[in-house]
């Protein structure tokens, strides 16, 4: 690997990371883990208000961590793609299985 792709991929990883570091973020990301989840559902399973919730999923989004699709007035989230999926699986196997969602 050249060493500017190995910058870029790392300066990416490093992105992706920061956006991850947050107790708040990981723990809505577990539970995305197991499926689609509506702000509600995730606000409810984690004990937090949904403003807060919005928020984390905002940044999430923005980050391309999350997708979302709306049925209604309702917002399902999701995991957005196979990377996080398979960065999810080992931290959910590490973390998210072991310990509460609050």
């Amino acid at each position: 690997m050249d060493v500017k792709r190995l910058n870029d991929a790392a300066e990416e990883a490093a992105d992706f990371l920061k956006a991850l570091a947050a107790p708040g973020r990981l723990r809505v990301l577990c539970l995305l883990s197991t499926g689609e989840h509506s702000v509600t559902a995730l606000a409810e399973a984690m004990g937090a208000p949904q403003p807060t919730i919005s928020r984390h999923l905002t940044l999430l989004k923005k980050d391309g961590i999350v997708a979302s699709r709306s049925s209604g007035t309702t917002r399902f989230y999701r995991l957005a793609d196979r990377r996080v999926e398979k960065l999810m699986g080992v931290l959910y196997e590490s973390f998210c299985e072991k310990t509460p969602h609050r």
